[in-house]
């Protein structure tokens, strides 16, 4: 994989960019939809790849492995194959549901002792074992295991969690070292910064992250309930560390203001579970604002669900009809929903691309978030 920067903005750190990776070459900034168990929730693959157009999706380290399992995801050839997926795909460690399963999770120095969130079994992840489980998985792209830690946390904890996160990160460079893709085709890792909200630890993790030497490189543990104006500050400071040279990813990020926002701080790539678990909440997103959809002021809105979007929604769906379908709970209203998010936040990607290649990015962005962020 290689990443090439095409266009940096004069009024910000935003750049436009190229990651190409064995299953194609997609440009930045991007938003990642979040592809848990294999699916992109309520979508469709061909709506991924043609209302959206989406170049990569997400997968869950943690998820997967527990089902559908290694065995079946190895003999179907890996994930790409197993799901019908033939663009870019990333995985993240489990590093973030190990986190999130604090009640029923032992952490040392050797890895996670935790039981499955499905029927309570005993499963231990290591380092070693996170990255054989990647390489069998067979993303393009691959996490190193680290602890995300929780918002507010102590000095002394983040400090002790982020210096294991790092020991952590040798001991996945070495598995990666030793090991070989499975499926033919090249696998790249990218190790993840920590340290919480505390600036000398951020700093320092930036520092032994970027001396890593991966090909690209993330930012964990800020989105987990700090203020955003602390995840700006963060991102920040970590991307003036971080090798311009190199992609960065701000991972489980966030509304389209947070994307806008960390784009002009010098961030690439992003994903987030928003836009389609909103969507079967019935909140869109949309080139004009935030709607409920739910609300009795769309009842007999016969408009179409955006205009701004050229997506096949607005040839048969009007927001009266999407509300009728979410007030009786009929999957059609989730699926069309998921639609309208998942093309919003990549259609915003697109603008946010050219307008940085045109060299409006400060402008637009600020006149951008007054109008994608109000309540309709």
């Amino acid at each position: 994989m290689f990443y090439k920067i095409e266009h940096q903005d004069v009024g910000t750190s935003a750049r436009a960019g190229v990651i190409t990776t064995d299953h194609g070459t997609f440009e930045t900034p991007i938003f990642m939809p979040v592809g848990t168990a294999g699916t992109v929730k309520a979508m469709h693959q061909r709506e991924l790849e043609e209302e959206a157009n989406a170049p990569i999706i997400l997968g869950n380290t943690y998820h997967l492995y527990l089902r559908p399992g290694l065995k079946i995801i190895e003999k179907a050839g890996g994930l790409h194959k197993f799901i019908g997926w033939n663009r870019s795909m990333l995985t993240d460690s489990g590093g973030f549901q190990v986190y999130s399963l604090s009640g029923i999770r032992k952490i040392n120095e050797e890895g996670v002792k935790f039981k499955s969130h499905i029927d309570g079994s005993a499963h231990f992840f290591t380092p070693e074992g996170v990255m054989d489980i990647q390489r069998t998985i067979g993303a393009d792209i691959v996490m190193a295991f680290d602890e995300c830690t929780p918002y507010p946390c102590e000095y002394e904890y983040a400090r002790k969690s982020m210096e294991m996160t790092h020991r952590w990160l040798g001991r996945c460079v070495s598995r990666m070292a030793e090991t070989e893709p499975k499926y033919g085709y090249k696998q790249h890792l990218f190790p993840i910064v920590q340290g919480s909200v505390y600036k000398d630890l951020r700093l320092k993790s930036a520092e032994v992250i970027a001396e890593a030497g991966c090909v690209g490189n993330a930012i964990g543990g800020l989105s987990v309930g700090e203020p955003a104006e602390e995840m700006y500050a963060m991102s920040e400071l970590v991307c003036s560390v971080l090798p311009k040279e190199k992609p960065r990813y701000l991972m489980g990020v966030g509304t389209p203001e947070n994307l806008l926002e960390n784009i002009a701080l010098g961030i690439d790539m992003f994903d987030c579970v928003m836009p389609t678990r909103n969507a079967r909440n019935g909140m869109l997103f949309t080139t004009q604002g935030i709607i409920n959809i739910r609300n009795k002021k769309w009842e007999d809105d016969f408009s179409v669900i955006d205009p701004g979007l050229d997506t096949y929604l607005n040839k048969y769906y009007s927001k009266a009809y999407l509300r009728h379908l979410v007030h009786n709970n009929e999957m059609l209203g989730a699926q069309i929903a998921t639609v309208q998010n998942i093309s919003f936040y990549l259609w915003l990607m697109r603008e946010a691309r050219k307008q940085i290649i045109a060299g409006t990015f400060r402008d637009w962005k600020s006149v951008m978030i007054k109008q994608c962020m109000q309540r309709l």
